[in-house]
């Protein structure tokens, strides 16, 4: 799993009665754009550290081609 800033995260539960949830990610750890990725929850607009699991799937975002690579870390801003 790769991803980029601003692409969008959505985790969808197969449990009965819990809910989609989605974010931005707003931060990379590795250069390369693997997890753990700092997220943005569209529910609660916190930034929290996460780890994606196998019900987890990323919505790449269309970016110019000068946008930067997977390789960009950035930090998130609280």
């Amino acid at each position: 799993m790769q991803a980029h800033i601003g692409d969008q995260l959505v985790v969808a539960c197969a449990a009965t009665g819990a809910t989609r949830r989605d974010g931005e990610i707003v931060g990379l750890h590795h250069e390369d754009g693997t997890p753990p990725y700092d997220v943005r929850w569209a529910d609660t607009d916190q930034i929290w550290l996460f780890f994606p699991g196998p019900d987890t799937r990323i919505r790449h975002v269309d970016r110019p081609p000068e946008a930067a690579s997977p390789g960009t870390v950035a930090s998130a801003e609280a």
